[in-house]
Parts: C-alpha cells; sequence; structure tokens
C-alpha cells in the first residue's frame, strides 16, 4: 500500500493491479452487476452488495462494511448510493468511487426516465409494474435472510441485541427522528467505553487473531488505511471546491438566466436543498417530497406519487431516483416554449443531478476522517454501537417491504401515543406470499444463488400476471 500515491481530483491513468490484487477492469464488471441487482430499495440493495462484495468476493470485511454503512447512514441523501462510493474510493481511489456511484444510479435512472416517457404519454404503468411482479417477493427473501446475517455477525453481546431492539421499537412504534436514533446510540456507545462497560470494550463484538479482527484480516483490503484513503488539508478543500461547483453551478446558472420562479429553478433550487436535508433515507423524506410536489409547486395531482414510488420500487437503484419522475412531470406540465417530453427529460436529469451529486461530496470529503477514526477506541464503540442500532432500523425497513409487498392495504392503529401501520388481513396478496415463501425455501433451504432466485421470481412473476392477473 506504500506505493500509492496521493490521488488527485482527475482518475490515475496507470493500469498497474493495486497491492489488493483487484483489477479497476474487474470492479467495473462487479459494480456493474451490484447496480442490475440493486431492486428493493435501500434494505435490499445493501444486502446485495452485502451478498456480492463481502460474502461472495471478499474485498473488504465485515468490520469495515459495517463502519462505512454507519457513516453513510449519518449523512444526508441515499444511504446505499454512498455506501457503493465509499467501498469503490478506498479500492481505486476517485476513479473507484466515481465509477461505483454513477454506475449504482445509472440503471435506475434510465429506466425511470422511460417509464415516466410511458406515464406521461399512456398515464400508466401497469404492464411494466406486472412484469416485476415477482421481483419484489425475492428481493423480501434476500433482505430476510440479509438483516439475518447481518445481525448474527454485529450484536455479539446482550448490549448490543438491546440496542438494535430499542431502535426499531423507537422507529416503528414511536417514529423518533432516524438522526437521534443514531445520536443516542453513538453516545450510549462512547461513554459506554469511556467507562469500561464491557460490551464495548475493543474487540467486544469480533473476535481477534494476532491483535487483527478476524472479519477484517483475510479480505483483498485487510485492516490497513490505504495510503490514498489519509486525510490531507489540500485534498479537502479541492473536492470540496470542485464537488460543490458541480452541484449547484446548474441550479445558478438557470437562476441568473430565468429567474425566480421558472419550473427548472424551482426544482433545481427545491431538490438541491432536499439533497442536503434528507436525513434518514429515503422514507424519510418522500412524505416530504410528495406534500411540496402537489400542494406547493403542483408538479404531481394527489396520487401520482405513489405511482412514481411503484416505478422507483420496481426498478433498480436508489428509492430517492423517484424524484426524477417528480422533476420530470413538473417540467413536463409547464414545458414553456419547449416540447413537453424534452421539457420533463431536463427536469428529470436536473433533478437526478442536483439529488445525487452531494452524494460524492460528503464521501470524499468526510471518508478520510471516519478511516482515522476506526482507531479511536471511544469512537470505534460508538460506531459499534451505531452498527447495532442500524439493525434495528434495516429490519423496520424490511418489515416495512414486507407489508407492502404482502398486502394490498394497509391501516392505521391509534393507541397509548403511538400509531402502527398494521396490514388488512383481506387484502393479502396470496401470489406474492407464495412466491415469497418460494424464495425463501430457495435461499435458507437449498441456498440457491442470488441471481437465480431473482430471475426464477421475476419469470414466475411474469407468468402470473400474463396468465392469471393480467396486469398488476
Amino acid at each position: 500500500m506504500s506505493k500509492i500515491k496521493n490521488i488527485d481530483i482527475a482518475p490515475a491513468q496507470s493500469a498497474d493491479v493495486p497491492a489488493h490484487g483487484i483489477s479497476f477492469g474487474e470492479a467495473v464488471r462487479v459494480w456493474a452487476r451490484v447496480a442490475a441487482l440493486s431492486f428493493g430499495g435501500p434494505v435490499g440493495q445493501i444486502a446485495v452488495m452485502h451478498r456480492i462484495i463481502v460474502e461472495e468476493k471478499r474485498w473488504i470485511g465485515e468490520n469495515r462494511f459495517l463502519q462505512a454503512l454507519n457513516y453513510c447512514h449519518l449523512l444526508p441523501g441515499p444511504e446505499a448510493q454512498q455506501l457503493a462510493i465509499y467501498i469503490g474510493w478506498l479500492l481505486h481511489k476517485t476513479k473507484g468511487g466515481l465509477v461505483a456511484g454513477i454506475l449504482f444510479v445509472l440503471p435506475g435512472a434510465v429506466a425511470i426516465m422511460a417509464l415516466s416517457w410511458v406515464y406521461a404519454i399512456f398515464g400508466n404503468v401497469g404492464a411494466v409494474q406486472a412484469l416485476f411482479f415477482g421481483l419484489k417477493a425475492a428481493v423480501l427473501a434476500i433482505v430476510i435472510e440479509a438483516v439475518l446475517r447481518i445481525g448474527r455477525r454485529a450484536l455479539k453481546n446482550n448490549v448490543l441485541r438491546g440496542l438494535a431492539v430499542a431502535a426499531f421499537v423507537a422507529l416503528a412504534l414511536f417514529h423518533v427522528p432516524f438522526p437521534l436514533v443514531v445520536l443516542a446510540a453513538a453516545l450510549i456507545g462512547y461513554f459506554g467505553n469511556r467507562v469500561g462497560w464491557a460490551a464495548f470494550a475493543p474487540g467486544g463484538s469480533h473476535a481477534k487473531v494476532g491483535g487483527k479482527q478476524v472479519a477484517d484480516a483475510d479480505t483483498a483490503l485487510g485492516e490497513e488505511t490505504p495510503a490514498h484513503a489519509r486525510p490531507a488539508i489540500g485534498w479537502s478543500l479541492r473536492v470540496a471546491g470542485i464537488f460543490l461547483v458541480l452541484w449547484l453551478a446548474p441550479t445558478l446558472v438557470l437562476w441568473a438566466m430565468f429567474g425566480q420562479g421558472n419550473v427548472f429553478t424551482d426544482i433545481g433550487f427545491f431538490f438541491s436543498k432536499t439533497a442536503a436535508v434528507s436525513f434518514g433515507g429515503a422514507y424519510a423524506v418522500l412524505a416530504y417530497v410528495a406534500q411540496q410536489a402537489v400542494d406547493h409547486y403542483g408538479w404531481l395531482k394527489p396520487g401520482e406519487m405513489l405511482d412514481g414510488l411503484g416505478m422507483a420500487e420496481t426498478t433498480p437503484g436508489p428509492l430517492i431516483m423517484v424524484t426524477q419522475f417528480v422533476g420530470f412531470m413538473g417540467a413536463y406540465r409547464s414545458p414553456g416554449s419547449m416540447s413537453p417530453l424534452l421539457a420533463g427529460t431536463l427536469g428529470g436529469l436536473l433533478t437526478t443531478w442536483v439529488t445525487f451529486v452531494p452524494c460524492f461530496l460528503w464521501i470524499f470529503l468526510g471518508a478520510p476522517y471516519m478511516e482515522v477514526l476506526r482507531s479511536n477506541k471511544a469512537l470505534s464503540a460508538a460506531l459499534s454501537a451505531i452498527t447495532a442500532a442500524i439493525v434495528g432500523v434495516v429490519l423496520n425497513l424490511a418489515v416495512w417491504f414486507a407489508l407492502h409487498v404482502l398486502f394490498a392495504q394497509l391501516h392505521q392503529i391509534h393507541g397509548f401515543g403511538i400509531t402502527v401501520d398494521a396490514p388488512v388481513m383481506t387484502s393479502l396478496k396470496i401470489a406474492s406470499l407464495i412466491l415469497t415463501l418460494g424464495a425463501m425455501v430457495a435461499v435458507f433451504r437449498f441456498k440457491v444463488g442470488m441471481i437465480q432466485v431473482l430471475v426464477g421470481c421475476s419469470v414466475l412473476g411474469m407468468l402470473y400476471g400474463v396468465l392469471v392477473a393480467g396486469p398488476i
């Protein structure tokens, strides 16, 4: 690793294979595969990434994966894409982060744009939703497996298990804001270590061999921090300046050209602001986006946000990609002198740009400092506590996803100061339940590979939609 020089913002031109032995070409192919299989919102995408990067390829270990995920959960924006950027940057510097992050959103961006055109022209995407019907069942089985696998490895003592349960209850029942859950877990871990609580002592959650944690010692990257991943003030200032310009310049140019009140200016400013405050992932911000898009800006009609969400849930990529549909429809309905479809396309692309460019800024700017904190015992304990809380968060998202996959209707139960989304039992989707159970048997009993499960459920779902139910 000592031969790796500090990186510049321009991707390195050297074709040499790095010391960890993973060529850049191989990484591009694997990130493309991760992107193509990243269905099911953040929990599904994290499960796919964990399966391929940690379990199959063993590029990084469990500890490092979870520590990077912890950091990404603290950031605004889609944590799954940020995790891909982080790992890509660790392995292949700036160009690795750029490729991993861009590939992660590219399939979803193309799919949502195509479906937005279909929606604008024909008014519905029922046939497309039928095409992806079986996919959700497969993703749900993969998500359940990922929750169990990560939980077994991250929750090594009863204190950490208790933190996971507390995080789940706080989010699912009491709707505590996500940042507060993470902050509380971090404080518990930090001060627990400082006062000598054994559950948060170094190595309290992972076995060690020769002074190194087993979870990471036998992976391609190992436990050492690569030379390019160490903090440098010059690098930080450079990357902040470049990505701030890339993020904000298009909106500022539009504002200078068209002034306030123009649909493109409004889209740029609104989604730039949303990208900076969307803590807690897509689920935490979509209700706000829907309300503003319908009531304040008039970009969408009531109910259309659910149509867009259906597109995002059944296509690869981050769930927050639904914002591209919102921007498309907003510009489509206020095209000015352009054709509506051209205006919609530009509005969707602008939305995607200002939503996802900040993710590269947060990772490239902050990740080197997170790498330094890995060696701080008290802060590592805080991250371990956050990891436990994140297991509860992922479980909460898995329950949310399962309810929406298996039931056509949900209703709210109020009582004792809490509100819970409960299924309407008469709306149980029998076909979805059968497909999910079949996928779980394939995954847990017969250890069938992820791609085979996804393809098999997709084919069965398509057959069901065509032969039995019609458009779903």
